[in-house]
């Protein structure tokens, strides 16, 4: 089913009752004067980009460890790409777009070096001092590990720009949750500064989450081509892509590879979109919400792949998870990374001075087994592919190639 956009007034410009209001936030942790220049959501954005955490996922992995090649994308480009699609799709449903941006540009600070690889290790290594949880750490980044600023440690966000980063993929805790436990720094968090946990996030964070899965499907396979671990005959076997190679062969027989690749990644995206803006509409149309809160209490999320869509998107990942996340040579490379992380976590547990000059001393000395395990983790967390290699590199005798 389809709606018309204009009928609807979708896309027009204005925020639609439904949006979350910068201009009604409910507002920040600590009390700042209001700017004279930009909404609480634009600080938001901008605050988000000039972090260290930011300028760090340049040389995150995405799927390649950085050096494998320069066109490979990074932690850093694939959020850029996230950020882009989240704002399209906030226009095309009358969103708070700086909002959509912001969650979408802060939702991976927490990544690990090694990408997933990295997060794996320190869950593990980390299983009796309450594991490991990106999303848990991506919060823990912005309201306590980054300290720019003169009067408060973190990043000060608004109340909306943190509920859209732990709740982007849906409520934590009742019955919508998937049942895990909460990570304690959120639940810490969530003490001093109420985020709703129990209910779904906004429309622009929903939005932001299903950008994050649009990107990565897209943009895995097309570095998976450019490896030549994923060729284009493979792609055969996933019927959404299928159709869309057929098309553009049809439509442009004896097209060179390059401009084939591109012009199918872009359909992708582009059909993934218009998807999920078809079915947000429909949901709008159902509920009717009259504010941000009615869609935080619709006790469903609005923005969703439709059932073919839903399972092309399960079909993608099983594909990628298949040829690509578990190739043999990744598999090596994951190996490797693997035990960089270990050998780093054993290397500061054991001397936490080995972390630099603020992590000696006898306030180091003297905590526990737990409180040390958390201050490793959030060392080892914030490091870059590359500074987790040169930090091996010095402690270390060998350092395993990642490559």
């Amino acid at each position: 089913m389809s709606y018309d956009v204009k009928q609807l007034g979708f896309g027009t410009g204005a925020r639609a009752p439904w949006a979350a209001d910068p201009w009604a936030s409910r507002g920040r942790l600590i009390v700042e004067p209001v700017s004279p220049t930009r909404s609480e959501f634009q600080r938001d954005r901008d605050r988000i980009v000039h972090t260290t955490a930011f300028r760090r996922l340049k040389h995150k992995t995405q799927v390649f460890i950085a050096h494998e090649g320069d066109h490979y994308r990074t932690r850093l480009t694939h959020t850029i790409e996230v950020a882009q699609i989240a704002r399209s799709l906030a226009r095309a449903l009358k969103l708070d777009e700086d909002l959509a941006e912001g969650v979408a540009l802060v939702h991976d600070f927490g990544h690990t070096p090694f990408g997933h690889t990295g997060e794996d290790a320190l869950s593990e290594l980390l299983a009796e001092a309450g594991g490991f949880d990106h999303n848990a750490q991506s919060l823990r980044i912005v309201t306590e590990l980054e300290q720019r600023y003169a009067e408060f440690d973190g990043l000060n966000l608004t109340w909306e720009t943190l509920e859209g980063l732990v709740k982007h993929n849906g409520p934590l805790i009742g019955d919508a949750s998937d049942g895990k436990a909460v990570p304690e720094p959120i639940v810490e968090y969530n003490r001093r500064h109420d985020l709703w946990l129990g209910s779904h996030s906004s429309l622009e964070a929903q939005v932001a989450a299903i950008a994050d899965d649009i990107a990565y499907n897209t943009h895995d396979i097309d570095d998976g081509l450019r490896s030549g671990l994923i060729t284009m005959e493979m792609l055969e076997e996933l019927p959404l892509i299928a159709t869309l190679l057929s098309a553009v062969r049809s439509q442009y027989p004896g097209l060179e590879e390059p401009r084939l690749i591109h012009e199918i990644m872009r359909r992708q995206i582009t059909a993934m979109v218009e998807d999920v803006i078809t079915v947000a509409q429909a949901n709008l149309v159902d509920i009717k919400p009259q504010s941000a809160d009615d869609v935080r209490l619709a006790g469903r999320t609005m923005a969703h792949f439709s059932d073919d869509f839903v399972k092309a998107d399960r079909d993608i990942k099983t594909f990628l998870y298949r040829h690509l996340y578990r190739h043999p040579d990744v598999m090596r490379v994951r190996a490797n990374a693997t035990r960089i992380v270990r050998d780093l976590f054993s290397a500061f547990m054991a001397d936490p001075g080995a972390m630099g000059d603020k992590h000696a001393g006898a306030e180091i000395a003297d905590m526990t087994e737990g409180a040390r395990a958390h201050r490793v983790r959030d060392y080892i967390a914030g490091m870059t592919d590359t500074y987790a290699v040169a930090a091996h590199r010095r402690l270390f005798d060998h350092t395993p190639e990642l490559r």
